[in-house]
């Protein structure tokens, strides 16, 4: 695809992106370095979502078992509802009342499901999700000062592959990654949006960033508000937009600014453009 060459002038060390169809998983086009691996930062908890999705589904929690602070549950954690603070085990707020963007709540997540499984997240991880899908280049860093949150590294060609189990999964029930990501959870919650500020109201579903009316957004001014995914602090994104039915992924080493909020959603309304020209008829 001719528009991941935009990435070729991003202000970064190195940049590698790729788009991803959903309806079959196959990659639609690539640009880039796409085994180099990159920090993720928050990207991360989408990888982290997914693997407590999984631990759900066999039993391990339940997203109503209490979790972080009283009255917090799995759900809460998932949708930054805990009430705990960015970087700290410090309540904030009562469980459920704000949009309180949280590593700290993904780490307790963390500890959380590796306590109920009784094996360390990081391997949980792996065997759940990594292995699965064969992401053999992806790992949580455990020495990071948020692993769970933000201590993922990851190349673009494992991401594709994570990308199209978001588009069609096998890993677990479809009618759980579309609560995950296309049910709000706790509708109406307001809360910062990092880099963006404050939104009235900020969605979520359970560790997917929902794109709704939001404005202005780290996607593209043409992604549908149906989007879902995630952007990282080390200049990376993750989004797939249902209504186009293909997900884009961008990973550079150079952290999010200016740079990105100007570069970003350009590159993905061009996506989204050559993604139309691509499915019409021709002749």
């Amino acid at each position: 695809m001719e528009s991941l060459r935009m990435i070729e002038n991003w202000p970064v060390p190195h940049a590698a992106a790729a788009v991803v169809r959903g309806s079959d998983g196959a990659v639609l086009g690539a640009h880039g370095p796409q085994q180099h691996l990159f920090p993720l930062a928050s990207v991360t908890k989408l990888l982290t979502s997914y693997a407590a999705l999984v631990a759900l589904e066999e039993g391990v929690f339940e997203l109503d078992d209490p979790a972080g602070p009283p009255g917090s549950t799995v759900r809460h954690l998932l949708a930054h509802t805990s009430g705990l603070g960015f970087d700290e085990d410090r309540v904030y707020a009562e469980p459920g009342n704000r949009r309180l963007y949280s590593n700290a709540g993904f780490d307790v997540l963390a500890r959380t499901l590796a306590e109920a499984a009784g094996i360390a997240f990081h391997q949980y991880a792996a065997e759940a999700v990594f292995e699965p899908l064969g992401m053999h280049d992806t790992l949580i860093n455990t020495a990071s000062k948020s692993p769970a949150g933000a201590g993922g590294l990851s190349t673009v060609a494992d991401l594709a592959r994570f990308a199209a189990e978001l588009q069609s999964p096998k890993l677990l029930d479809p009618s759980t990654v579309r609560r995950a990501t296309r049910e709000v959870a706790f509708p109406g919650t307001s809360g910062v949006l990092p880099g963006y500020g404050h939104r009235r109201p900020n969605d979520w579903g359970l560790g997917f960033e929902i794109r709704d009316g939001k404005s202005p957004h780290w996607t593209g001014t043409a992604n549908s508000p149906e989007t879902f995914g995630h952007f990282g602090q080390s200049g990376t994104f993750l989004w797939v937009d249902p209504q186009a039915g293909a997900a884009c992924i961008a990973l550079t080493d150079r952290d999010f600014g200016p740079w990105s909020v100007d570069a970003w959603p350009p590159l993905s309304d061009a996506v989204l453009a050559e993604l139309a020209e691509l499915a019409e008829p021709k002749g």
